[in-house]
């Protein structure tokens, strides 16, 4: 079981990036996936998630910026980050879970980081 992401890197407060993650070993389309952050000296929290029905969910801080898709053919989740501002900095990680039935999974990728400068 394998979670790739990509995508991060050094933007100015204004700009874009597109984080992937790639999955592998898991049964992607039947899971929930999202992406979470992770600031320095903060815990890390929810950015935004996409159930297996394609229901979305945003923390309040990237609504209207920020905007998650999965394509289940590819495995693939995305996160469509717009007018990013440097509160946005941190380490960015996906994760994929079914709780709901058989096979349950649980899994996170490594953390891709984003920095967004002033």
């Amino acid at each position: 079981v394998q979670l790739q992401a990509s995508g991060g890197g050094l933007v100015q407060a204004g700009g874009s990036l597109r984080l992937s993650c790639a999955t592998s070993g898991v049964i992607f389309s039947i899971g929930d996936v999202g992406w979470y952050r992770q600031a320095p000296g903060k815990q890390r929290e929810l950015v935004a998630q996409v159930t297996s029905g394609g229901n979305t969910n945003y923390a309040v801080s990237v609504k209207g910026r920020f905007t998650i898709s999965r394509d289940n053919a590819k495995k693939t989740v995305f996160l469509q980050m717009n007018s990013l501002k440097p509160e946005d900095t941190g380490v960015y990680s996906c994760h994929a879970g079914h709780a709901g039935g058989w096979p349950r999974y649980d899994v996170w990728g490594q953390g891709t980081q984003v920095t967004v400068s002033s």
